[in-house]
């Protein structure tokens, strides 16, 4: 697996504790994010280096997560039924920053848009929906920390899965390794390198939330 892991207790010890953060794992010019498919969409990205065959849509928004234990948390460590292949999806930082710039909240927040209807027609006109939800420990508990999503479609999704998609990780054996330490709150447990990131672009969703 080309993505290099630490062991959780470490990272969990330098994360913050609460706030709004994107965790993720990151360089100067990539950042990885994750989803988890049924086996005959997530087999064909890993086969062909990009989405596509007959059960993948361009037609229904698909959600991205940077944050690799929201994924497991999402997917049950991939044992739920139609996410059993996990995908890390390498993308460039400056499309990433785009899909933020352009991304709408999923839901109406007054201190953002001027009214609803503003927000309807904000959410119509953007291809990107951004939600934060509550992150998780590894047994799936709630953290006062917080996690982004992004939800794509139209064309932000048809970029992120052909021109913009570098390099799909077939993360699925590397998380059937883990499950059992994650579950049993075993300190062997690893999981993918990641820090805050911080995107170039200013976004109007995101808050630099220093808290620890």
């Amino acid at each position: 697996m080309n993505l290099p892991t630490e062991l959780y207790s470490s990272q969990c010890a330098r994360w913050p504790s609460e706030g709004e953060h994107i965790l993720a794992h990151h360089d100067d010019e990539t950042i990885v994010v994750y989803q988890a498919y049924r086996p005959s969409i997530g087999n064909y990205a890993i086969e062909y280096g990009r989405f596509g065959g007959s059960d993948f849509s361009l037609q229904r928004m698909s959600w991205i997560k940077p944050n690799f234990l929201w994924m497991m948390y999402r997917s049950g460590w991939g044992a739920k039924e139609g996410q059993e292949v996990i995908l890390g999806l390498r993308i460039r930082r400056a499309f990433f920053d785009n899909i933020l710039a352009q991304a709408v909240a999923s839901t109406y927040q007054p201190d953002r848009h001027a009214s609803r209807d503003a927000w309807k027609v904000a959410v119509d006109a953007s291809d990107v929906r951004l939600q934060w939800d509550p992150d998780h420990d590894p047994q799936g508990a709630k953290l006062p920390r917080r996690a982004v999503q992004l939800g794509l479609r139209g064309h932000a999704l048809e970029a992120f899965a052909g021109s913009e998609l570098l390099e799909v990780i077939d993360m699925t054996p590397f998380v059937s390794e883990q499950r059992p330490f994650a579950l049993a709150g075993d300190a062997r447990l690893r999981t993918p390198t990641e820090g805050i990131y911080l995107p170039d672009q200013p976004s109007r969703l995101l808050v630099v939330n220093p808290k620890k």
